[in-house]
């Protein structure tokens, strides 16, 4: 297997310095139609909410180009580890630019992500769901602000579970078979590069949340702060780490 993935880059690489040194388009295109599977692996975990999958996919083309324009041979990071990223990004932009039905304010969504998150939170340090205004004096936010961002994200979530089910028919037939060797790194690599985002502390306690599936008391102890300060350690490290992705400004990847 291991040899199956030097190969593969190998010859990713090959055709990138193709392209990049003598402008040979035909190895771009070949390039692109061999990552076409990744493109389709990332685009998979957006259908079904109310996007046509031809839609996802094509943006993830985008972001796919625009890795192949700016990767650098000599940065020492496999392609793959920089094209995710970059895909991911432009699925996303194309999702949040495209998906919200009404004209709700770009604040209103990225308030109601945060009320999700720390709902979700709350719920698993006191198991219960918490009140508006619990979430309103965590957020430090009025209550009606809470009110409305969760308004706003229901209404959005409900018109996309009543997209058609043949939107999100699959393109294997016209793009190519699904290639496990790609979809394997997908969630690791997109991981990896948002974690760049974030200082020494809050990576350190990412890793101790999601990686070493420490409870938030526990990390606490560890650290010496309180447990409401790893909560909003977490919080605000999720947040950088979806704005990293979501916007694709890519510093290399740490060693």
């Amino acid at each position: 297997m291991l040899q199956e993935v030097s190969r593969r880059e190998q010859i990713d690489m090959d055709l990138l310095r193709r392209y990049q040194e003598h402008g040979d388009t035909f190895a771009r295109e070949e390039l692109a139609g061999r990552c076409m599977p990744l493109v389709k692996s990332i685009a998979r975990r957006y259908r079904g909410r109310g996007e046509d999958m031809d839609d996802l996919i094509q943006a993830g083309l985008v972001g796919l180009t625009k890795a192949i324009e700016r990767y650098d041979r000599d940065s020492g990071h496999r392609f793959v580890s920089y094209a995710v990223p970059n895909i991911t990004g432009e699925i996303r932009r194309h999702f949040r630019d495209h998906t919200w039905a009404v004209h709700v304010p770009r604040s209103v969504q990225e308030l109601d992500q945060k009320v999700q998150l720390t709902r979700r939170t709350m719920t698993i340090e006191t198991g219960r769901e918490p009140a508006d205004e619990d979430v309103a004096l965590e957020l430090e936010v009025p209550v009606a602000q809470v009110r409305e961002a969760r308004t706003a994200g229901r209404s959005y979530r409900a018109l996309s579970l009543d997209a058609p089910a043949g939107e999100a028919r699959d393109l294997a037939d016209t793009h190519g078979a699904f290639d496990p060797g790609y979809a394997r790194v997908e969630a690791a690599e997109t991981v990896k590069d948002a974690m760049t985002a974030l200082n020494d502390r809050d990576r350190n306690v990412v890793r101790m949340r999601f990686g070493g599936e420490m409870l938030q008391r526990e990390i606490a102890e560890q650290i010496g702060v309180s447990q409401m300060q790893v909560s909003r350690i977490l919080s605000g490290a999720v947040d950088r780490m979806n704005d990293h992705v979501t916007e694709g400004d890519l510093p290399p990847l740490a060693a």
